[in-house]
């Protein structure tokens, strides 16, 4: 049977480079948008907002910004949730607390499932048509179980638009983001415990008031914010490394691991 519904055109606005680059496009191409929709997690970092009301003071679109019915806090530190031990036992806990490998539940419950609910509620009177921002140089995220709905298209796949291509293509409109795309090579979510090393050090450097609420949260939950380090402990090395910059020596190696290794225990044995 045919689908009689009339069709609505959803552009997914992450804000990054890549999806702000398909909407510029499909604008210049003629292409139908009805609705840009963007999760807001309240974990963006300041300049994003600023980048979103620029776009659409560039565009003249309405940019429909729709968030989770709880804050990122709430989950992280006092949704009730049972899990299981390393035992085995199932106890009940408060706040999911950092997300890992294995479960990343901060994207499922403040950007998947607010998408989702508010898509649902349209389909009942539309044919939904969503337009995902997958550059073409990321195909392996195509394999992934929620871009290959028959409802969602990449346009940047079929345009062959690289991530490099899309970042060009926003600086020659004046979207610059403050700079976040100079100091950082993603812009999503600032507190992720998933990013490297590299950017972590970024954000160290960079964003001290962000970098102590992350402190902060992580004085306040059950699990570790990496397998490896602590908040608290990613200072210590991030401190140490430049030292030894400074000093004229190479944060590498044996040498400077044993010293981290003293430093931490001597932070630990302090705390404890």
């Amino acid at each position: 049977m045919s689908n009689t519904k009339p069709k609505l055109h959803v552009v997914s606005l992450s804000g990054g480079k890549d999806s702000t680059a398909m909407f510029l496009r499909m604008l210049k191409e003629g292409m139908p948008v009805d609705i840009v929709l963007f999760c807001d997690t309240g974990l963006e970092f300041p300049a994003m907002y600023d980048h979103l009301n620029a776009l659409e003071r560039y565009t003249g679109k309405e940019i429909t910004r729709i968030r989770a019915e709880h804050t990122f806090e709430y989950y992280f530190m006092e949704h009730d949730i049972k899990r299981k031990t390393s035992l085995g036992i199932t106890q009940n806990q408060k706040g999911y607390s950092w997300a890992g490998p294995k479960s990343r539940w901060c994207t499922d419950r403040l950007k998947n499932q607010p998408r989702k609910r508010y898509l649902r509620s349209l389909r009942e009177q539309y044919h939904i048509i969503e337009y995902v921002g997958i550059a073409a140089d990321e195909g392996y995220r195509l394999n992934r179980k929620n871009n290959q709905r028959d409802n969602c298209l990449h346009p940047l796949v079929d345009w062959g638009m690289t991530e490099a291509d899309c970042l060009q293509y926003c600086y020659e409109r004046g979207f610059h983001w403050n700079g976040l795309y100079e100091i950082f090579s993603r812009v999503s979510c600032w507190c992720c415990p998933l990013q490297s090393l590299e950017e972590l050090r970024k954000l160290y450097k960079h964003f001290p008031d962000l970098w102590d609420k992350l402190k902060y949260w992580d004085s306040k939950t059950w699990r570790k914010f990496r397998a490896d380090y602590s908040v608290r402990e990613l200072e210590i090395r991030f401190d140490l490394e430049e030292e030894w910059r400074k000093a004229g020596q190479s944060p590498k190696g044996k040498a400077f691991f044993n010293a981290l290794k003293t430093q931490l225990k001597q932070e630990n044995n302090t705390e404890g």
